[in-house]
C-alpha cells in the first residue's frame, strides 16, 4: 500500500497470465453473489488477481507483484492514468488521485475491448471457457460476514479480532 492505503492495479489480458506452479491454491473471495471475483492463495492469502468474470476480460493485479530487484511497475506499465476509490484514502491525497479521469476510462475501455474481440480472453487462469465458471473454489461472504469483517478495515481499524 502507498502512503495512502491505496495499491496500483494493472489491468492485463486473461489470455497473458498463467501459473507455472502453486495453480491448486488458487482461490476465489466475493463480497456479494454479484461482486468482483478476489483471487488468493489459499496458504497465505497473497492477492492474484481480480476479475468481474470472463465477459469482461480483464485481470487486475497488484503492480507491485512486478517489481524485482531494479525494475518496478512504472518502468514496465508507465506511471498511473488515475486513482478510483479515493473517498477512503487516509489523509489527503494530491487531486491527481482523486479523480476517475476520461483518459484513463477511454484508456480502460480500449484495451477490454480489444480482448475481447482480440482473442485476449482465452485461455483464462479463473474461468472455464465451455462452462464460463469459476476453476477455482469460489467463498461469497454473506451480510453477516461482511458486517463482522468491517470494524477490521479502513483507514483506522480496530484492534478487536474477527468473529469465529
Amino acid at each position: 500500500m502507498n502512503e495512502y492505503g491505496g495499491t496500483d492495479v494493472v489491468q492485463v489480458a486473461p489470455a497473458s497470465l498463467t501459473f507455472h506452479r502453486g495453480n491448486e491454491i488458487i482461490v476465489g473471495l466475493r463480497l456479494t453473489p454479484k461482486g468482483l471475483y478476489r483471487w488468493h492463495t489459499s496458504c497465505c492469502k497473497t492477492p492474484v488477481g481480480n476479475t468481474f468474470g470472463p465477459e469482461l476480460p480483464f485481470v487486475g493485479i497488484v503492480a507491485q507483484a512486478f517489481d524485482t530487484g531494479s525494475t518496478n511497475a512504472d518502468r514496465i506499465f508507465g506511471a498511473p492514468l488515475g486513482a478510483g476509490r479515493s473517498k477512503f484514502a487516509i489523509g489527503n491525497p494530491p487531486e491527481h488521485m482523486t479523480k476517475l479521469t476520461a483518459r484513463l476510462v477511454l484508456h480502460a475501455a480500449r484495451l477490454v475491448i480489444g480482448w475481447k474481440f482480440g482473442g485476449g480472453t482465452w485461455p483464462h487462469p479463473f474461468f472455464d471457457r465451455e462452462t464460463r465458471a469459476p476453476t477455482h473454489p469460489i467463498v461469497t461472504l454473506t451480510q453477516d460476514a461482511r458486517e463482522a469483517l468491517r470494524p477490521l478495515c479502513g483507514p483506522t481499524p480496530s484492534p478487536s479480532p474477527p468473529p469465529p
